[in-house]
C-alpha cells in the first residue's frame, strides 16, 4: 500500500460521523452491534481504518453518503472481449486495468462483464456509489444488445419477460425486444434491474437460445454511444448526477 493510500485512511467511526450517519459515539455503537460492513464484510471494531473514497461502506445494508468535500470520479470504459474485470488474474489473462493508462487512481469496477462480453463498464473511486449502482434494491437498469442462436418464439419472449427459472431462483421480469433477425440468429435488446453471475447467458441457454455475442449498451441513463472499443472517458458532473438520480431504492 502506498503512502497516498495510508494518508486517505480514517477511523471507521469517524467516516460514519462525517457522512452524517450518527454522532461519533453512536457510530461506534452501530459498529459494535455488527450493523456496519466494509466491502461486504461486517466490522465490529470502530478503530478499523478505511479509505472513504474507495471502500464500500454500508449501515444496515444501506450505503453511506459519499464524503461531502469531494465529488465521485466515474469513468466509462468500452470493454473489449477477452479482458477480465479484475485488477489481477491468477491465470495471467488480460484485465481491464491494462486499458486504464492515465486514469485516476483508486478505481473499482461497478459490477462485472464476463470474459467474452463487451460494452459499457463503469469504474469509480466511490464505493457507496458502486454499491448502489449494482444492488437490485436501487433499481438501476442495464441494457444489453444480444445476438442469440435461432429465432425466439412469442412464448419464449414471454418467459424472458416474466422471469426465467434458474438454479439460484427465478429471475426478475426483464424488458425484451427483438431488434433484428439475420440468417439463423436474432438480435435482442434486454434490460435488467438485477445482475447475477452470467445472468443473461444462463437465461437464454435455459430457454434454448444460447448467446453468440453480448454487448452492454447502457447503465441507467448513461449510454455507451460512440466510445471506441478499449477506450475510456471520465464522466461529467452532470452525467454522474443523472446516474445518482436513476437510483430508486425499494423501501418496501
Amino acid at each position: 500500500m502506498d503512502t497516498g493510500d495510508q494518508d486517505r485512511r480514517q477511523r471507521l467511526a469517524k467516516v460514519l460521523a462525517r457522512a452524517g450517519v450518527a454522532s461519533r459515539r453512536q457510530a461506534e455503537a452501530l459498529i459494535r452491534q455488527g450493523r456496519v460492513a466494509v466491502d461486504g464484510v461486517t466490522v465490529r471494531d470502530p478503530a478499523v481504518r478505511v479509505d472513504p473514497r474507495a471502500a464500500q461502506i454500508t449501515v444496515g445494508g444501506r450505503p453511506i453518503a459519499a464524503p461531502a468535500d469531494r465529488g465521485a470520479t466515474v469513468i466509462a470504459l468500452h470493454k473489449p472481449p477477452g479482458y477480465m474485470v479484475t485488477r489481477r488474474d491468477p491465470q495471467g489473462r488480460k484485465t481491464v486495468f491494462e486499458l486504464l493508462r492515465g486514469a485516476p487512481p483508486g478505481l473499482q469496477p461497478v459490477g462485472r462483464l464476463d470474459l467474452a462480453s463487451r460494452g459499457l463498464l463503469l469504474l469509480t473511486d466511490d464505493g457507496s456509489l458502486a454499491y448502489a449502482l449494482t444492488h437490485p434494491r436501487f433499481g438501476v437498469a442495464k441494457t444489453y444488445h444480444v445476438w442469440v442462436e435461432g429465432h425466439p418464439s412469442t412464448e419464449v419472449l414471454a418467459v424472458l419477460r416474466k422471469g426465467v427459472p434458474l438454479a439460484d431462483g427465478p429471475t426478475a421480469p426483464a424488458q425484451v425486444a427483438v431488434l433484428d433477425r439475420e440468417g439463423d440468429r436474432t438480435l435482442l435488446a434486454i434490460t435488467l434491474k438485477e445482475g447475477r453471475h452470467r445472468q443473461i447467458r444462463r437465461m437464454l441457454a435455459t430457454v434454448g437460445h444460447p448467446v453468440q455475442d453480448l454487448l452492454r449498451v447502457a447503465v441507467g441513463p448513461l449510454k455507451l454511444g460512440g466510445l471506441p472499443e478499449g477506450q475510456w472517458r471520465r464522466l461529467s458532473q452532470e452525467e454522474t448526477k443523472r446516474l445518482k438520480a436513476a437510483m430508486e431504492p425499494d423501501t418496501g
